[in-house]
């Protein structure tokens, strides 16, 4: 009798303990939403969130490349921690490095992820224009990290270079090829409406699937959902529907000054101007690996296009809300956030590599706490190492060693937060940023003064007056790596 009480209780503890959904977009620029300001569309479900949970106004990435971000979302630990911190070296996240997955597992979890991974460098050289090809062996490494169930769509373009789930059921419904020719029409530079319907689109296949297995979820073990869109992530594809959602006049005026990146100082000089060290996204497509050359209409197609793919995003995070609703109550953590964001054409630029402008670093975070009903902001420095002991401490788990801390805890404060990447490591307080570039050929040094010059125009680095605050982020920068390189 007693063992069959016991059994019983453990059920029902299982059973009180919190469904815990992440949703996460890919390359989200924060000033496209209404909760932060924007205006070209509505994004009334994301909003919802701010309104009902916590806004972390003051949330910054630590990474701004796919790869390491999602590693450091996953482990809790800076990239120079985790040892993923490229999206091109052979640096896929050690199984043996305790992760959200495993730790949940170990709690009585059961796991599952809808949408992107990205745990593991994609062999790009590999890829064809004329065939779409095997993709198994990553399928199987991402669930051996601890995922119990996985609905894969690894990215739009990888998803068109490789058979994914999603990819397999697009060619099914007859529309994979339309894709990867759209993918790889170089005349397109990479923005083009969805060749299909839009519930076909990645975004809305993960949210489908997503919000499927929730209505349908009946396992004694506690939920955890990680719901990963790779939109609005180039390729920007907004089906024709979204389109005629994006009200232009809403949008901003671009970020940008005349001369600004003159400076052969300036990291995104060759980006822009076209050069040696063209290293952003954007310039890849651009006529001679100079964004300069982008014109105005090619901007403005491309800013409908990445702002019609947040509204469609808004719609599918609208059918998530509603099933965790409809099945947990009030009885969810619901964490929405980015691994980075875009550059969206302010500064003359598109895409994040070695981008520390705040269109990349600073990041949305919006947390839903369990029966939390009331919206509140919280201003302090917080950064996406925070989602894994967040998520852990709400599930009642062990907190594995880790870089982070519970956002939910109110009596600390971080002083200063940092980016890392291959050859890239920036530092900021909040007011000033120091960004350090070196790789092969690309070598930069910049210090902003967001008090000073908010727009981030100016790199102050040799001005005398800055040397003092220069010389305190480039202590904190030794202080931040020292531990796991010579320790």
């Amino acid at each position: 009798m007693d063992m069959e009480k016991n059994a019983e209780m453990e059920k029902s503890e299982r059973q009180d303990r919190p469904a815990i959904v992440m949703i996460t977009c890919d390359e989200l620029n924060r000033k496209t939403l209404g909760c932060y300001g924007g205006k070209a569309i509505t994004t009334p479900h994301i909003d919802s969130l701010a309104e009902e949970g916590t806004n972390y106004e003051n949330c910054y990435t630590v990474s701004p490349w796919c790869l390491p971000s999602r590693c450091s979302i996953l482990t809790g630990r800076y990239p120079h921690n985790s040892g993923a911190y490229s999206n091109f070296r052979k640096c896929a996240l050690d199984t043996g490095i305790s992760n959200l997955f495993q730790s949940l597992r170990e709690s009585g979890y059961r796991t599952s992820v809808f949408g992107k991974c990205h745990f593991a460098p994609v062999p790009y050289s590999e890829t064809r224009a004329d065939r779409t090809l095997p993709y198994e062996e990553f399928k199987a490494y991402y669930e051996s990290l601890g995922i119990d169930h996985l609905e894969l769509e690894d990215d739009k373009q990888v998803s068109v270079w490789f058979c994914d789930d999603y990819s397999k059921e697009l060619d099914q419904a007859g529309y994979l090829k339309a894709y990867r020719d759209a993918v790889w029409n170089p005349d397109y530079r990479k923005v083009f409406p969805f060749p299909g319907p839009a519930d076909w689109h990645p975004d809305a296949w993960t949210g489908r699937k997503a919000v499927e297995y929730i209505h349908s979820y009946e396992e004694e073990m506690p939920l955890f959902a990680w719901i990963s869109f790779s939109g609005p992530h180039y390729t920007f594809d907004a089906p024709e529907e979204y389109l005629s959602q994006v009200d232009m006049a809403g949008l901003p005026p671009l970020i940008k000054r005349e001369g600004e990146l003159d400076g052969e100082d300036r990291i995104h000089h060759d980006s822009y101007f076209g050069g040696p060290n063209s290293n952003i996204d954007g310039c890849g497509h651009a006529d001679g690996h100079a964004c300069k050359n982008y014109t105005d209409e090619y901007w403005d197609r491309l800013r409908r296009s990445y702002c019609g793919n947040v509204k469609l995003i808004d719609d599918q995070v609208g059918e998530i809300i509603k099933a965790v609703k409809a099945k947990y109550g009030d009885n969810a953590l619901i964490l929405f956030s980015a691994d980075h964001g875009e550059m969206l054409g302010d500064h003359g630029l598109w895409g994040k590599h070695n981008c520390a402008y705040d269109e990349v670093w600073h990041i949305p975070l919006l947390v839903k706490y369990p029966g939390q009903k009331t919206g509140t902001a919280d201003r302090r420095l917080v950064n996406s190492v925070d989602f894994l002991p967040t998520c852990l401490e709400a599930a009642g788990a062990v907190i594995p060693a880790c870089d982070g801390r519970p956002l939910s805890d109110p009596d600390w404060e971080r002083d200063y937060t940092f980016a890392e990447g291959e050859g890239y490591l920036a530092v900021t307080d909040g007011r000033y940023k120091y960004v350090h570039v070196q790789k092969g050929r690309e070598h930069g040094r910049e210090l902003l003064d967001l008090r000073e010059d908010p727009n981030e125009f100016e790199n102050r680095i040799a001005l005398p007056e800055y040397q003092e605050a220069l010389a305190a982020l480039r202590e904190k920068m030794i202080e931040h790596v020292i531990p796991a390189i010579l320790a």
